[in-house]
């Protein structure tokens, strides 16, 4: 007999695109659809590949946040976030250094570039820029459609890589309380969602290690849906946390579900992608004891031996103590210790220990939490 999912997908994925399609040429011919975007998600790369995402929606034209947005313009903008016009089929042309690759959209707006990289690449900032253009026409007197997307080019005089998880380990959200959950992100703002006191300091201190420079690369990963991608990067920029690639996942039907992929799937394999295009650097992994991060990371240690230095846990529920110490024993059998912490000081005291940041930055991260603290 059929899977009962899969004969509901077979049923409800065809209506849904066919209800997409109208809605898409109903749109483009009544004028609703009078701009398009090309949305670029920051990519990474190594000396070999780079690799990013892109979608094709309707320009929503949100702009920036202010920190005396109210909620019920907080509220309109998330409103726009979510109800989007993804554009299928599109044509897009990336431009890196010469080298130019073609990608088309799928049905819900997504296409995904690896490109190649010249041997020549002059490395004079980590970030380095892809050009992107849209090369068929989706609407009358649509112009030129282009985008500047960043991609991640790690220096050779880093130390190690650090991965992050987001809500309830860089900023309390209440993931594990969906009301709460649902609050937070529909009438809130970039300024208006408060960090853990201290996290930014702490980051900071990550990315520069011993050496100074900044040159460890931070990777954000998490089960938000990408529709909070310019959100989550405004929240960073507003509290000066270092920038990263963010990677995150799609909600709604789709051909394999009904709501959105598996929260542990999704981020295994992001966290893995991002090992196997750096093979020869240790990694730090960042998360929170409310969704299944440390389960997720000691998978992560089973599958790639040695490449984990460290994991950092947030301690965000208590219930779930006595399974994290059976994690604890099980990640020291493998050679990885996991520190479970209540606030981000005690994360940097063990790092400064392990010699992976400097001694002033630990005042620094001090100080920041104090302020921090105050300002709440």
């Amino acid at each position: 007999m059929e899977n009962p999912k899969s004969f509901i997908l077979s049923i409800l994925y065809p209506i849904k695109r066919a209800y997409s399609s109208i809605k898409l040429k109903s749109g483009i011919k009544l004028g609703l659809i009078r701009s398009i975007m090309i949305m670029p998600y920051k990519g990474f790369g190594n000396n070999k590949e780079i690799y990013f995402v892109v979608r094709v929606i309707r320009d929503r034209k949100i702009g920036f946040s202010n920190v005396k947005d109210k909620r019920w313009k907080n509220f309109r903008k998330m409103y726009k976030r979510f109800m989007t016009w993804e554009i299928p089929g599109v044509r897009i042309k990336a431009t890196f250094y010469g080298n130019e690759v073609m990608a088309i959209t799928d049905n819900e707006g997504y296409a995904e570039f690896r490109m190649s990289v010249p041997n020549s690449l002059p490395i004079s900032n980590i970030w380095q820029e892809v050009h992107l253009e849209i090369l068929n026409e989706i609407i009358p007197k649509q112009g030129k459609v282009h985008a500047v997307n960043k991609v991640l080019m790690p220096s050779d005089r880093l130390e190690y890589g650090i991965i992050s998880d987001i809500d309830d380990t860089i900023v309390p959200t209440g993931a594990t309380r969906i009301w709460e959950m649902i609050k937070t992100t529909f009438l809130g703002n970039a300024y208006s969602r408060i960090p853990f006191p201290g996290v930014s300091a702490f980051y900071k201190a990550l990315e520069k290690g011993r050496n100074g420079i900044e040159s460890n690369p931070l990777f954000y990963v998490s089960s938000s849906p990408w529709n909070l991608y310019d959100f989550l990067m405004e929240f960073l920029e507003v509290h000066h946390i270092p920038k990263g690639p963010l990677m995150l996942r799609d909600i709604g039907l789709s051909r394999e579900n009904l709501i959105a992929g598996n929260h542990f799937d999704h981020k295994l394999t992001q966290v893995e992608k991002i090992f196997s295009f750096f093979s020869d650097i240790p990694f730090i992994l960042i998360g929170d004891s409310g969704q299944h991060d440390p389960e997720i990371y000691l998978q992560v240690i089973k599958d790639y031996p040695g490449r984990v230095k460290m994991i950092y846990i947030r301690d965000v529920q208590v219930s779930r103590h006595s399974a994290m110490k059976d994690i604890q024993t099980e990640m020291l059998n493998l050679g990885v210790e996991m520190l479970l912490v209540t606030d981000t000081l005690e994360a940097a005291r063990h790092a400064l220990s392990k010699g992976w940041i400097l001694p002033s930055d630990l005042i620094d991260i001090r100080e920041a939490k104090k302020e921090d603290e105050e300002s709440i």
